[in-house]
């Protein structure tokens, strides 16, 4: 059972009184404030059209933060996520966005801290027994060390922003059991062990939201029958063309998984 601190409380009456009055008519004058953290599966790698002035840190004009923003106007959007983002960079050079009048803060973050790009490359070029080893070793990471270090994060947050709802979005399984994937081929063994380390994330995300009394939102189910080398995949499978794209939520992932959870529940 989550627990729901007072703040929460507070944010939910806000969202269910928002969506009750319904959309207005025209085009509302921003009144709160929505800021987005995290790393690149929150910034929208693998989404496409990235905002120039990000740079490096690829935040995409079709990530769920914007669509989310696009669809409730009322909320003045500050997207500070940041492609690599580890639970140190978004304390070190995201946190600083937050302040006492936020209204809304939406965070998605852990994956680096848990070596996803190591992991992905071990699990693509090596044997099923390394890619067993790599992604046994960085789950019980995601177990263990990584939720106090999210929690202590949470709590962060919400001594920047007392007031805010924080919605802490999770990673989904990556990839389809069953399909073809191209150019490299993933034996069953190698795709159950990399979806176990999404699971592993997901059991710690949520551990460490219900330490500090904030909000997860589990994205596997959302995500079930959309993994890479599926038939209607919403995650890239080895992307030659991108590599840094490779297992992340590709357009549609944001605006049918990410940004359709976000809608349907939230407003």
């Amino acid at each position: 059972m989550r627990r729901i601190t007072a703040a929460v409380a507070a944010g939910l009456m806000t969202f269910a009184g928002l969506v009750a009055a319904g959309a207005p008519a025209q085009a509302a004058t921003p009144t709160a404030e929505y800021v987005a953290l995290g790393d690149s599966y929150a910034s929208g790698v693998g989404a496409g059209s990235y905002d120039p002035g990000s740079g490096d840190c690829k935040r995409s004009t079709k990530n769920y933060p914007h669509l989310w923003a696009a669809a409730n106007p009322e909320y003045t959007l500050k997207d500070v996520t940041c492609s690599g983002a580890t639970i140190a960079d978004v304390r070190a050079e995201q946190l600083s966005a937050l302040s006492a009048s936020t209204n809304l803060v939406t965070l998605t973050v852990g994956g680096n801290d848990t070596q996803f790009s190591t992991v992905v490359r071990t699990c693509l070029t090596d044997t099923e027994s390394a890619c067993a080893l790599a992604t046994g070793w960085m789950s019980a990471v995601a177990r263990n060390q990584l939720v106090g270090e999210l929690s202590g994060l949470y709590k962060d947050i919400k001594a920047r922003s007392p007031k805010a709802l924080i919605l802490v979005f999770g990673y989904p399984q990556t990839l389809s059991t069953t399909g073809a994937c191209s150019p490299i081929e993933l034996s069953a063994k190698k795709r159950a062990d990399m979806n176990g380390l999404a699971d592993a994330l997901a059991e710690g995300t949520a551990k460490a939201a219900v330490d500090a009394g904030v909000y997860f939102v589990d994205m596997r189910k959302p995500f079930a029958g959309h993994g890479a080398c599926g038939t209607d995949p919403w995650v890239h499978g080895v992307n030659t063309s991108d590599m840094t794209a490779t297992f992340h939520p590709n357009a549609a992932g944001h605006e049918k998984g990410y940004a359709a959870k976000f809608i349907s529940t939230w407003g």
